[in-house]
């Protein structure tokens, strides 16, 4: 899921960003794993984890290209792309560090490794946390562990897309798709299928979540720690859980932030649908908190106004795209993010106010295509990898009327992003894998108790609604502690942004327990106005705080 989504900045579900290129000729569907099964691809995990746990990795100083400075440095993890043949073919994961800043051993706990969600974010920044003032005790115990999923970054990266392919500014994107828009995005979608099966060839099927979970097995072998301290976000509370699953004696203490629902009946088609009414919600919530704040930004003094005011700027784009770059398409990609980081509500309103009152430049900063090609393939990587993991991870429907039946009766409730959420997945209604996997049953399994979990999660979270949380506790058992941040809906709630989560993150992780099972905080304080005599800039409207998952 889009957390799942993280989407990147990209355009591509917004967007007809899918190049409808001339009829290509029919590319046979690659094939599926190969025989054996789940239990070939589990010995074959248990025998790469065990020589993984005879030649730990060595860190050296980080390549330029990763961008990080010292104290953080890089390693290589080796590991099959089939697991089932644990001798074939290898793919290399990169992997970062940061050595725990206790000075005594005896405070020291080992490894804590995060994955940040997408799936197809890139976890390598996240040693950096180390020196915010709410990670300090937590990186005096722990060495911090990032690493890149395969797929993703310089980790076997996956692309669907040529550079000559991906799309290019404005776009435009009806708010109430016609029938021909329609036949067009589900012709674009096969487009894009073909093209990852053509771009990636037999590794295509390798691209799972049941791969990361044995990649991340690996890894904590080679970091030398006989049980897993894991933090996931988002998609990586799923990682996470299914990891829990097949190798609880194996779990130390897990964090789930910003969870996914894992009931395998909702994975990934019914969890997609869930988002798009979760989106709606925080919609609402911004334009709740652009009306409270009438006096500063002038769209209107109630959320039915504020809505009026955006319809303004969405139908202008329409027939002129602001600086030539950002038509609806770019306008819907930006503003999905207040449906994610409250803190981009300031810059986004006044963006809106400053293209009412004449000026387009805060918008077509904020929405406007990000001029760093480096950026574009990231975030064209970064989209690639989702579809690839989201599609293969379980059965999705191959009729156009159930989808066009489903996300019309949904858009009548939630319009704000249910067709683009439907057109970012829809590639997977004609995914050239033959055979998909069938999603774990995530869950304590008898005679294999788990120890001590935490989840965290935000009340109102749209990319994630906190009833996944509690399907994702009750699934865990009575050892599973959620703590929700109540009244407060940003995705991402450990790691900076409220007190009273990150005290119980910091206990459950330094000291192994709970204050309870069911435990809540205050929201975190709401962002302040920006005036728009200060102007609306960019960096804080786009960069997410570090432990959240970038969008895809």
């Amino acid at each position: 899921m889009r957390t799942t989504r993280a989407r990147h900045g990209a355009a591509a579900a917004v967007a007809l960003s899918l190049v409808l290129a001339a009829p290509a000729p029919a590319l046979a569907a690659a094939p599926a794993p190969p025989a054996g099964g789940d239990l070939a691809a589990e010995a074959g995990a248990a025998l790469v984890a065990a020589r993984a746990a005879r030649g730990p990795l060595v860190f050296r100083a980080c390549p330029d290209v990763e961008l990080l400075p010292e104290p953080v440095r890089c390693a290589t993890l080796r590991v099959p792309l089939d697991y089932a043949r644990p001798d074939g073919p290898r793919i290399s994961l990169t992997v970062s560090r940061v050595v725990a800043t206790g000075r005594a051993d005896a405070t020291r706990q080992g490894s804590l490794v995060h994955n940040p969600g997408g799936p197809g974010g890139s976890g390598m920044f996240f040693p950096l946390v180390g020196a915010l003032p709410a990670w300090r005790d937590v990186a005096a115990a722990y060495d911090l562990v990032g690493y890149a999923p395969r797929g993703v970054g310089r980790s076997a990266p996956l692309s669907c897309r040529a550079p000559g392919e991906r799309p290019k500014a404005p776009t435009q994107v009806p708010a109430d798709p016609s029938e021909a828009y329609k036949a067009e995005r589900r012709a674009a979608a096969r487009s894009y299928a073909r093209g990852c099966a053509r771009r990636s060839g037999e590794a295509l099927p390798y691209y799972t979540t049941l791969n990361n979970v044995r990649d991340l097995h690996v890894l904590r072998a080679a970091l030398g720690d006989r049980k897993l301290t894991f933090m996931g976000a988002s998609y990586g509370t799923y990682l996470g859980a299914v990891y829990a699953t097949l190798y609880p004696g194996h779990v130390r203490r897990m964090v789930f932030d910003s969870a996914v629902d894992p009931d395998p009946r909702r994975v990934w088609y019914r969890d997609n649908l869930d988002q798009a009414l979760g989106f709606e919600r925080r919609w609402y919530d911004f334009r709740a908190w652009v009306a409270r704040h009438h006096s500063t930004y002038r769209l209107g003094p109630t959320p039915e106004a504020v809505r009026a005011s955006w319809e303004r700027v969405r139908g202008a784009v329409a027939r002129v795209p602001a600086g030539g770059v950002v038509g609806t398409g770019e306008l819907q990609s930006a503003f999905l993010r207040v449906a994610y980081y409250d803190d981009v509500w300031p810059d986004r309103a006044a963006a809106l106010a400053a293209f009412l009152r004449g000026d387009p430049g805060p918008l077509v900063e904020q929405a406007g295509p990000d001029p760093d090609p480096a950026a574009v393939a990231g975030a064209e990587n970064a989209t690639a990898v989702y579809t690839a993991v989201l599609c293969n991870d379980a059965s999705w429907p191959a009729d156009w009327a159930t989808w066009d039946r489903d996300n019309t009766e949904l858009a009548r409730r939630a319009p704000f992003e249910t067709w683009a959420n439907a057109f970012l997945n829809l590639p997977c209604a004609s995914w050239p894998v033959r055979e998909r996997q069938r999603p774990v049953e995530v869950g304590e399994r008898p005679g294999s108790p788990l120890p001590r979990t935490l989840i965290v999660a935000a009340e109102r979270d749209g990319a994630t609604p906190h009833t996944g949380a509690l399907e994702l506790q009750r699934r865990l058992g009575a050892r599973a502690a959620l703590v929700t941040e109540l009244g407060a809906g940003a995705h991402g709630v450990a790691g900076g942004r409220n007190d009273c989560v990150d005290a119980h993150v910091a206990r459950y992780l330094l000291r192994g327990d709970t204050a309870g099972r069911h435990l809540t905080c205050a929201p975190h304080p709401e962002p302040a106005p920006v005036s728009l005599d200060d102007g609306a800039t960019r960096a804080p409207g786009n960069a997410p705080r570090a432990l959240l998952p970038p969008v895809v």
